[in-house]
């Protein structure tokens, strides 16, 4: 009987020992689990079939505090929760005014023995979506006025006997096509610059990227009776895409040539400054207003549309500057006065 009585009491310990050993590891699991979702960006919502809250991860916690905006988060999370208890998912967009505004995605989906929520910040993918739609409009916008310049004087050289008439429209149709050309030129390099990784340590000669610069834009500077001047640059050599370069310096002067008026001139200079090179170019233009300095290295941003018009310009030069200082880990800076000309800064390290 007593051999029986200890024989149980073993069993039941074993019993309980098992027990105990697969407690504890599911606590273990849950501490992981608990662990795991705290480091994910989205919120997590779980709620029993009751809708009584199970479990909130690090970033729910954050967006449902019920202070101000948030109290917004945590009703809408709830409203959703609750619909789903149905069966039906759910998904449902929230805007916040802020500051800072904010678009979130709340999806709520039903469980076995209960709901879950996901809440996801959806603002930076907002705004792509702004900057790519904005992008497209700008584009079809900019090709459309030389299309548009196309069609007309094909129409008048289609009418048009008087030879000396007929000279000046087809060189007018050659400057449009030019224009047009340009456009899908710096598309072109602006698309593979941006999709570039960072640029390799190939060591690049610094004089002859500033040459090769200026010897793009010569032709047009001449034309313009703009005079461009060059220091000689020091022995140096830095490392990056020598094409690159080239093409954001080309802007740079391009530009500076662009916003000149006859008879001025351009200065191109690129000089040692401890660990970095600056590639400076001067000019004693019309100058860019205070307020629109932050905003010239956009897409297709003018601070003065109507003589962009007639400089040619297709307003992306300056954002793949932009991009060239960015993959070559440097930046592009500007300091300029209205009436004074300006000077654009393009710094790489050595």
């Amino acid at each position: 009987m007593r051999r029986a009585a200890q024989e149980r009491l073993s069993k039941i310990q074993a019993e309980a020992d098992r027990a105990a050993l697969t407690a504890t590891e599911a606590s273990s699991h849950a501490r992981r689990l608990r662990r795991t979702l705290d480091v994910l960006p989205e919120g997590i919502v779980v709620c029993d079939e009751d809708g009584v809250v199970l479990y909130r991860n690090r970033a729910a916690q954050a967006l449902v505090a019920a202070r101000g905006a948030d109290a917004l988060v945590a009703r809408a999370v709830e409203e959703v929760l609750a619909d789903a208890r149905y069966g039906v998912p759910q998904e449902r967009g929230l805007e916040l005014f802020g500051p800072p505004p904010r678009m979130l995605m709340i999806e709520a989906s039903p469980i076995t023995g209960g709901t879950v929520a996901v809440i996801r910040d959806a603002t930076e993918r907002r705004q792509l979506d702004a900057v790519r739609r904005d992008f497209v409009a700008n584009v079809s916008h900019e090709l459309r006025t030389p299309v548009g310049a196309l069609a007309v004087l094909a129409e008048t050289l289609a009418d048009e006997d008087d030879l000396e008439v007929v000279r000046r429209l087809a060189g007018r149709i050659s400057g449009e096509v030019a224009r047009a050309e340009q456009m899908i030129v710096d598309l072109l390099d602006l698309s593979r610059i941006e999709s570039d990784a960072p640029a390799p340590t190939e060591p690049v000669d610094v004089a002859e990227i500033v040459a090769a610069a200026v010897e793009r834009v010569a032709h047009k500077a001449a034309e313009h009776g703009v005079a461009i001047t060059l220091t000689p640059a020091a022995d140096l050599r830095i490392p990056g895409r020598a094409g690159e370069l080239v093409s954001a310096l080309a802007n740079l002067v391009d530009n500076a040539v662009a916003y000149s008026d006859p008879g001025q001139s351009v200065a191109v200079d690129a000089r040692p400054d401890g660990d970095w090179v600056d590639f400076v170019v001067r000019d004693e233009g019309i100058g860019i207003p205070g307020k629109e300095l932050e905003r010239i290295f956009e897409r297709f941003y003018r601070v003065d549309r109507a003589r962009s018009r007639d400089t040619g310009g297709t307003g992306l030069g300056l954002s793949i500057v932009r991009h060239v200082a960015h993959n070559h880990g440097g930046t592009v800076t500007v300091a300029s006065r209205e009436g004074e000309g300006s000077t654009f800064v393009l710094r790489v390290p050595r």
